[in-house]
């Protein structure tokens, strides 16, 4: 098998997919991070009203 040099519309292609997967992965970052944030959040504690009662 002989080593050829890649294509000009190999390198192309491979810019545009690296471009795309590195938006989808700072997509689900994002996503990801305001899960945490939501979760973690003060929302989910006991109400301080039925503690008292």
């Amino acid at each position: 098998m002989s080593l050829r040099k890649s294509h000009e519309l190999h390198q192309r292609r491979f810019g545009r997919n690296l471009g795309v997967g590195l938006t989808l992965a700072a997509f689900i970052v994002i996503i990801f991070g305001l899960t945490i944030v939501k979760v973690s959040g003060s929302d989910f504690g006991v109400p301080s009203e039925e503690v008292q009662n």
